[in-house]
């Protein structure tokens, strides 16, 4: 089963992907990591900030690995690269 998900770009995801959101279509269930690979997949040059990146889901962090992801339609996923200053 799939769920049509908003995704928000931040910083320099914003800058790899050239859309600050969109509404993309993906399974229901998956893995952090999978969910990661699915927006890679769309753009790929996403993947200069693997290792650097996190994903927030309906406004929680999560951490890119095995963990479980239960999406739902209109939920929003948040990719927040490494942010710089001081």
């Amino acid at each position: 089963m799939t769920t049509e998900v908003t995704v928000l770009y931040f910083a320099k995801s914003a800058e790899l992907t050239g859309v600050k959101s969109e509404t993309v279509r993906v399974p229901s269930s998956l893995t952090s990591f999978e969910l990661w690979g699915s927006l890679v997949q769309a753009h790929p040059k996403l993947s200069e900030i693997l290792g650097q990146v996190v994903l927030a889901v309906r406004q929680e962090y999560v951490t890119l690995g095995d963990q479980c992801v239960s999406l739902q339609n209109g939920d929003e996923v948040a990719v927040i690269p490494p942010l710089s200053g001081g």
